[in-house]
């Protein structure tokens, strides 16, 4: 029997994160707004990120049987729509820590999780961690065959020591809160020395490693080993940060290899397939909160008429769209991290569950903007001006098709990867094989 109806602790745990956004998240921006630069509005940021490990929001990203209070990803997209209805920006750093734990979480082994998730489970400080994959030069084929691959390497080195050399960019967090890198780093290499091209004749994917790199690595090495040489400034989350860093003979204990060569590669698809459902919920969070802007507005305006403008069909049709795509996003990404607890639980097929994932990430991004167009449509010139929520809405939007795997150079060609596979079977994602 399929039930959509939330369960009593589901119930609890949106009513907790709709008031913290609310009486917290919402503060964010009084705090960024007059910074003149990315950098500064990030660290504005942090009483509110300081607030969020003492709710216990940070340890809500970590499963319960690793210690954490995360018990489904059902709950995790619920949480994700709550703090983007209200407040994308600072909310993309929150949920960056869970990102950037997840490679930890999938395929650390008792030790790594014991020492390296303590931080997050003691809702005390703020303790942030990234999942640091993307590169100057792009990644969207990084595993293609005969191609120059990941720039950054990992070799290991007698003594018992890896060594890592290469620049990242995108990569959220990563940085940490004074530029002397996060507290968790999940760093994505190529198994190789530095300048050492890949031989074109190998599988990239038999060369991809993950190695943990944590704040009291960067103090033990050289100050020039890890270096920050900027922050993109963006057009949208506006306190985000995706900086290009740099590792120069950067030394990291043996012990912290996180994923071997030959097995990162899965890891980042794991990361990244669970993500890219919640970047669905970030959808459904903007599209709602787009919905509900103009429902208000349409409801309590004449704009110069008799009654409210949403007595005219041509408004009300409108506001039907909007509302049929967030419900139809909604359902698509709590399918989708239904089909990845079904996985993770020992039942299905990881296609199966990436596939959803995928189309999750790509409708719900490439209909978000078309759901906050609709609304200042209805609301007119008047949507246009600072002081209401639709610009920032739309700035926000015209990056979610883009980040986390851009909709055209990754997630399409992921989805056309399965297709292609000779036993797919197309509704195997929604019937038993």
């Amino acid at each position: 029997m399929i039930d959509f109806s939330l369960s009593d602790s589901q119930s609890a745990l949106r009513n907790g994160a709709k008031q913290f956004a609310e009486q917290v998240l919402s503060t964010a921006p009084k705090l960024y707004a007059d910074k003149k630069d990315q950098r500064e509005r990030f660290e504005a940021t942090l009483p509110i990120y300081q607030t969020a490990v003492q709710a216990g929001i940070i340890k809500g990203q970590v499963p319960v049987p690793l210690g954490g209070a995360s018990a489904s990803m059902v709950d995790a997209a619920i949480v994700v729509e709550e703090f983007f209805a209200v407040e994308p920006s600072a909310s993309i750093t929150v949920l960056g820590t869970g990102l950037g734990l997840t490679p930890l979480i999938l395929a650390g082994n008792p030790e790594q999780h014991k020492k390296f998730l303590e931080p997050f489970l003691k809702q005390e400080g703020e303790p942030i961690a990234a999942f640091v994959h993307s590169e100057p030069g792009g990644t969207a084929n990084w595993l293609e065959k005969g191609a120059p691959g990941l720039q950054t390497t990992a070799y290991y080195e007698e003594g018992g020591e890896w060594v890592v050399n290469g620049e990242k960019l995108w990569t959220t967090n990563s940085s940490g809160w004074d530029q002397r890198g996060a507290d968790i780093q999940c760093v994505v290499c190529r198994h190789a020395k530095p300048n050492e091209p890949q031989d074109p004749n190998s599988d990239p994917v038999s060369n991809i490693l993950i190695l943990i790199i944590t704040r009291d690595d960067v103090k033990d090495n050289d100050p020039k080993a890890y270096e920050v040489l900027g922050d993109p400034e963006l057009a949208g989350f506006k306190s985000a940060i995706g900086p290009h860093s740099r590792f120069t003979n950067f030394r990291v204990p043996s012990s912290q290899l996180l994923a071997k060569p030959g097995t990162g590669a899965q890891v980042v698809e794991q990361t990244f397939g669970t993500s890219a459902a919640l970047v669905g919920a970030m959808c459904v969070g903007i599209m709602r909160s787009a919905f509900e802007s103009a429902l208000k507005f349409c409801k309590s305006e004449t704009r110069g008429g008799k009654s409210p403008i949403i007595d005219h069909q041509s408004v009300s049709d409108r506001l039907i769209n909007m509302k049929m795509r967030v419900e139809a996003a909604r359902s698509l990404v709590w399918k989708a991290l239904w089909g990845v607890e079904q996985v993770m639980g020992g039942k299905g097929k990881w296609e199966n569950a990436l596939e959803v994932c995928l189309e999750s990430k790509i409708w719900c991004s490439e209909e978000v903007t078309k759901v906050v167009l609709e609304g200042m449509a209805v609301v007119g010139m008047k949507s246009y001006a600072e002081d209401m929520p639709f610009g920032k809405m739309l700035e926000n939007a015209a990056c979610l098709p883009l980040f986390d795997g851009g909709n055209v150079g990754v997630r399409r060609r992921q989805l056309e990867k399965i297709f292609q596979a000779d036993d797919y079977e197309p509704w195997a994602a929604t019937y038993s094989s």
